[in-house]
């Protein structure tokens, strides 16, 4: 009988411990997925809060560029690296690592912004400045045509001779990705991975001095890689050597004279995201330049 009641004692202790046992355990299960709940939410609202301001930076933006007739390129440039971090926020999986390295990245387009915001206001208030000078000095100038005419003539002659100087200026360059369909349709497009070709534009501007008929230019177009993508050939001025993508020829007669020209990507290969820059030549004379960006 007395070994009897040990052993139900001794039962009822290992009942104990195991209930207790089963308790902690239930107790420490359930705070963890507490907190693993917590922790999502938290998440969660931290992401849409960058996503939040990303979309305010992006605004900003849109503000400063739209202000302008012709957009700063460093502008545009800072809104498309937002838009990217927003298209990439929007897939992410949530985690604590790659939330932190979100906010590291929005906290350098903050800072970014506010200089280029900065500059932009700079130079907004240096323009009006300049406009300001310019409509004074044309007051001053109209109020003493009557004491400067001969001056002023010879200003105008000497002031056409500089402006029709000789040499060949192209304008409104630009480059672009475009489609192109079937029937030969091409539709514009900034993503690399859809472009057939690039499209370089330019206007060969008007000059009355320099002599009409045949000519060409030497158009280079580099990509993000330091690639000079086309032929890619090399033509020798004395000293300098010059890469090229293609040679632009065409009949010049003494007016404006619109022009584009197209690169092909190498053969079984697409064209690269990130900046493109383009430079016209005259010669061996850089008459243009310009830059473009395909995501």
């Amino acid at each position: 009988m007395e070994g009897s009641g040990s052993k139900n004692i001794g039962l009822k202790v290992a009942l104990g411990i195991m209930l207790a046992l089963f308790l902690g355990t239930a107790f420490y299960t359930s705070t963890l997925y507490t907190e693993k709940k917590e922790t999502e939410a938290t998440l969660i609202s931290e992401k849409q809060q960058v996503m939040a301001d990303l979309n305010t930076m992006a605004r900003q933006y849109d503000e400063a560029i739209g202000e302008n007739e012709i957009a700063n390129k460093d502008l545009v440039a800072a809104r498309d690296r937002i838009q990217g971090l927003m298209d990439s926020l929007k897939v992410s999986q949530t985690s604590v690592n790659s939330l932190w390295r979100y906010k590291k990245k929005f906290l350098a387009l903050q800072e970014e912004m506010d200089g280029l915001l900065k500059e932009n206001d700079r130079l907004k208030i240096e323009n009006d400045f300049l406009a300001t000078s310019l409509d004074s000095t044309q007051v001053q100038l109209a109020e003493r045509t009557v004491f400067t005419d001969s001056l002023l003539v010879q200003n105008t002659e000497l002031a056409n001779v500089v402006e029709d100087a000789a040499v060949l200026q192209t304008v409104g360059l630009k480059g672009f990705g475009v489609i192109e369909r079937r029937s030969g349709k091409q539709i514009p497009t900034e993503r690399a991975s859809r472009s057939d070709k690039l499209k370089i534009c330019f206007t060969v501007a008007k000059n009355a001095l320099a002599d009409a008929g045949d000519k060409e230019l030497y158009v280079q177009v580099i990509d993000p890689q330091s690639n000079v993508l086309g032929s890619n050939n090399q033509v020798q001025f004395e000293d300098q050597v010059l890469n090229y993508s293609l040679i632009s020829r065409f009949n010049y007669e003494n007016r404006n004279l619109n022009i584009c020209e197209f690169v092909a990507p190498d053969q079984d290969t697409k064209f690269v995201k990130g900046r493109y820059i383009v430079n016209v030549f005259n010669d061996k004379e850089l008459i243009s330049n310009s830059e473009f960006t395909l995501r």
